[in-house]
């Protein structure tokens, strides 16, 4: 296995359930932004189906493999990665403290619906009180990502307009709601990128 992709190494470990073989290959491998991420992705996947002292087994070493990172950037990626799969593996040491009031704040310069943020992660009712800062991030990026493909979508099938020629008015109205899905896009990755600023 010493020649395999480390991706291909993980899927060989998780397929026989040796888990600390797993590990071991994504320990010896030097950390990047693509393979050893997915790798890690697919180890914190593979401890978010399971749970008690089964999951532990696995999401311990994997959180210490991520603290131990010296690319600051990574971590927080790997970190909202596995938040995905339901697995946290930040206990507050990596991504900056948020409470619902800075949330509140966020959502309200951003002209987005905190209701929206509600729907998929349970957000505290006091003002103070911290907010899973991962997963309003996982879930900011996700209703972006989810508007830009609809506005995507919709403005690739309009025909290009001519100068010279005014749109008709089905092509108006689609042009009008792909903008708007265009825009919601960038107001949902503002709102992500706020809340995971550092200061």
């Amino acid at each position: 296995m010493a020649f395999s992709r480390i991706t291909d190494a993980i899927e060989y470990y998780g397929r026989r359930g040796q888990d600390r073989g797993a590990v071991r290959v994504v320990r010896r491998r030097d950390p990047d932004k693509f393979r050893w991420r997915g790798a890690i992705a697919a180890l914190t996947a593979a401890a978010g189906q399971r749970r008690g002292t089964d999951r532990a087994r696995l999401e311990e070493p994997v959180r210490e493999l991520v603290l131990d990172l010296h690319d600051g950037a990574l971590m927080r990626e790997v970190i909202l990665d596995a938040r995905r799969f339901r697995v946290d593996l930040d206990r507050g040491e990596v991504l900056p403290f948020r409470t619902l009031g800075d949330l509140r704040r966020t959502t309200f310069l951003t002209g987005t619906d905190l209701d929206a943020v509600r729907r998929y992660i349970t957000l505290p009712e006091d003002f103070h009180a911290p907010i899973d800062t991962a997963g309003v991030v996982v879930v900011g990026r996700a209703l972006a990502e989810q508007h830009r493909r609809r506005a995507q979508r919709v403005l690739m099938e309009l025909p290009p307009a001519a100068p010279t020629r005014t749109e008709s008015p089905l092509a108006a109205q689609l042009r009008e709601r792909g903008e708007r899905d265009a825009d919601a896009a960038r107001r949902w990755r503002a709102v992500a990128d706020a809340i995971l600023r550092d200061g």
